[in-house]
């Protein structure tokens, strides 16, 4: 009671942020967009007549390295639209030296590129929007942005763009269908979008925009848009149906199971139904995920399970709307577990076959948003003894915006076993059905700066108990000057989410970091150091059921320095940790000796991270982590080295290295990671990339290599070739079989063709 208490009084708290929040002038930034009757051929120069009548923007302005003045090399943006397209453009200042990170689509959101980007919000709701970059050699990147300026890069669709490059500048002109994006017309005629257009400049090292962001904003940040006038309306959206079929061919073999060499052939599709202008029908049947990317591996030195991110497309648009509940370690949806189990007899993860599912999702008004998913997933054996049900996974959200960038949501996720009979013995979930009910308010100031949350998930099984509930609040402020993140949470003994990601219960837990970002006016500092801060930092845990002490880590004071080259350097001199273990623990996690449970350890480390100039051929990240470790000693260092040849290919590594040194009779162990990565783009159509990781504490080698050829917009043929190997010699690993080391595991050749049709 008193727990539910606390969170209730803080409830007001947040309301006076959201209402006391400072005011953006929106109505500093406008531009006028016109209809034009001209044919407009998109081919990069410039030279028809709605160009030159096309009101252009004013200087842009500097983001980064300051956001005080105009930029240095200048950048113009013009806007017009016919019954089919809405078409912008760019003029772009800069002589003939380009960086980019390769010539494949949907090149990274974040540094290392010149680019131009121009960003959409059709609903002015300032939360939801559409990105569309392209950088110097016409490679085009389309992205969701959710929560006010999160992108998501893995949404596509189609939209065309020519560059045309100059010594002295290179211009831009693009085409957006209308059936791309989804907006309302306005019962009143009077139609505006919320834009911005946002250039990244490598040569200068220097951000900038038309409606002027902060210097610790971001260009996806959508609270400091201008305004998009529509002198005339925009078309009336008209109907928008896509299918996308796909064929698919595929041989494998399963090595240690001594499974014969299988063949497979299987055909699917997805479709996309406009429903309404802004809410749309997403359907698969039989859907395939072979082309998405292998995850990349980490060494796992927790207690707990690691979160990979979602890769397969149909679950990415609107996904914000099902994935933004509670917090990253606390989520009662997480959509991975659908199609994808831990195998109880391997313990690697495994596909489950997704029979199909449909997704209603976008907008009802401008006020409101919903979403429904359901999903029908086959039975799966692992072996004779032990199996998975098939099963349907349904969620449900509906979220109501209030004042200016809040909102207040409601899901329901329910998962319904024992769909269809399974012929074993012993079901890995034996449960006819898990349900959680969550609230969330989500507050976002109209600046930008403050994002608060509050929420409260129940969950429901066949058997109910005490303790299935979870809940938080979360303060943060991010400005140019303060960053202050503070979060209390807790999740009950017996609240599980089998459909989300929760990897421990029964806690109490309170995150916080202040940091304060100091500005050196000195010229001679300035040319070397942008910014430095200094803050303190700590994370706390103890169990809800008694209030004892399970874990903490605290740093008294870290300091970062942001560099004038775009570099940056964090350093945690002395951290403070202490570990209460509830179960019996091999620090190594290569399964030696345990450590007892019921017993706690404390302990001090120091920590760093290093990230040079991204700007560069040839960039590096560095980190690294030293001290006491439970009742032994540790050492860890990380780093990732890239050297592109701009602009066909992009060379790296990921190496990270562990030493832990415990004493006897406990296990000691030196674990390595090592993951080379060769990206090569023949142009802007064809792209080959190959893949390995070798990690002994996995006991895996995995090479992954994948050809694409993207031969219309949207419409792909894949080649994609996956081999596993042992690492070290399974002899010494005490298993059944006998392979060898770097024997083969498995192996699997797939080719795959989508082709997107407009109907």
């Amino acid at each position: 009671m008193k727990i539910k208490l606390y969170f209730l009084l803080l409830i007001p708290i947040i309301f006076c942020f959201q209402l006391s929040a400072q005011t953006v002038n929106e109505q500093k930034y406008n531009i006028h967009i016109k209809r034009t009757s001209e044919k407009i051929k998109i081919d990069g120069i410039l030279d028809e007549k709605t160009w030159g009548m096309a009101e252009k923007t004013p200087p842009f302005r500097q983001q980064f390295p300051y956001d005080t003045s105009t930029a240095i090399q200048q950048t113009t943006a013009r806007v017009a639209f016919d019954d089919e397209f809405m078409y912008y453009s760019f003029v772009v200042e800069q002589p003939r030296k380009y960086a980019v990170l390769s010539l494949k689509r949907d090149f990274p959101a974040g540094g290392g590129t010149d680019l131009v980007v121009f960003n959409i919000d059709t609903f002015r709701d300032k939360q939801n929007g559409f990105h569309f970059a392209v950088n110097p050699y016409g490679v085009q990147r389309e992205a969701l942005i959710s929560n006010g300026n999160v992108v998501s890069n893995d949404w596509d669709n189609k939209w065309y763009t020519a560059v045309k490059n100059y010594d002295d500048r290179w211009v831009v002109e693009c085409a957006i269908p209308f059936k791309t994006i989804r907006y309302k017309l306005a019962e009143d005629g009077q139609n505006t979008w919320n834009v911005n257009f946002f250039r990244n400049n490598l040569l200068l090292n220097e951000r900038s925009s038309w409606a002027q962001l902060p210097r610790s904003g971001k260009g996806t940040d959508l609270a400091f848009s201008g305004t998009l006038i529509w002198d005339d309306a925009p078309p009336k959206p008209g109907p928008n149906v896509s299918i996308i079929p796909y064929s698919i061919a595929s041989v494998g073999q399963d090595f240690i199971n001594e499974q014969p060499l299988e063949r497979k052939a299987n055909i699917g599709f997805d479709t996309k139904i406009a429903v309404t202008p802004s809410l749309n029908l997403d359907i698969t049947v039989n859907p395939d995920f072979s082309q998405v990317e292998v995850d990349r591996q980490v060494t796992n030195l927790s207690r707990f399970e690691i979160l990979f991110p979602e890769r397969r497309q149909f679950f990415l648009e609107n996904n914000d709307l099902f994935g933004s509940f509670g917090t990253d370690n606390i989520t009662p949806f997480f959509s991975r577990r659908i199609g994808i189990t831990k195998n109880p007899v391997t313990g690697n993860s495994q596909q489950v076959k997704i029979l199909g599912g449909a997704r209603l999702s976008g907008k009802l008004t401008n006020n409101w948003r919903i979403g429904l998913m359901s999903m029908q997933t086959k039975g799966t054996k692992f072996d004779d003894k032990i199996g998975l049900a098939g099963a349907n996974y349904t969620v449900g959200a509906i979220q109501r915006k209030l004042f200016t960038r809040s909102n207040i949501s409601l899901m329901v996720v329910n998962k319904e076993n024992a769909i269809g009979k399974l012929e074993t013995q012993q079901a890995v979930d034996s449960l006819k059905f898990h349900r959680i009910v969550g609230l969330d308010y989500n507050m976002a100031s109209r600046n930008g700066y403050w994002r608060n949350k509050f929420f409260y998930h129940q969950s429901f099984t066949p058997t109910s108990s005490k303790g299935q509930n979870s809940a938080g609040i979360i303060f943060l402020k991010d400005s140019p000057t303060w960053f202050i993140s503070s979060g209390s949470t807790y999740v009950g003994e017996n609240y599980f989410a089998p459909v989300g990601y929760v990897p421990r219960q029964n806690f109490l837990r309170n995150e916080s970091n202040f940091g304060y970002t100091f500005y050196p006016k000195s010229p001679k500092i300035n040319r070397v150091l942008n910014n430095f801060g200094v803050g303190i930092d700590w994370d706390y845990f103890t169990r809800k059921s008694d209030f004892k002490t399970i874990d903490y880590d605290f740093t008294p004071m870290f300091f970062v320095l942001q560099f004038t080259n775009n570099a940056n350097l964090t350093i945690f001199p002395y951290r403070f940790m202490y570990t209460y273990l509830f179960s019996d623990f091999d620090p190594t996690n290569t399964g030696g000796k345990a450590l007892t449970k019921n017993q706690g350890f404390s302990y001090q480390q120091t920590r760093f991270s290093f990230q040079s100039n991204t700007n560069k051929p040839f960039f590096f990240n560095l980190s690294g982590r030293a001290g006491e470790y439970y009742n032994g000693h540790f050492l860890s260092l990380g780093s990732t080295a890239n050297y592109r040849f701009i602009p066909h290919a992009l060379l790296s590594v990921d190496i990270t290295h562990n030493r832990i040194k415990l004493p006897k009779p406990y296990s000691s162990a030196v674990l390595w990671l090592v993951s080379p990565r060769a990206e090569i783009t023949f142009n802007k159509n064809v792209f080959w990339t190959t893949f390995v990781q070798y990690n002994n504490q996995a006991n895996n080698v995995n090479i992954n290599s994948r050809f694409q050829w993207r031969f219309k917009p949207a419409s792909d043929f894949f080649i994609v070739y996956t081999d596993n190997y042992f690492a070290t010699d399974p002899e010494m690993l005490e298993k059944p079989y006998n392979l060898g080391l770097l024997n083969s595991k498995s192996r699997a050749l797939v080719m795959k063709l989508t082709y997107w049709f407009n109907i």
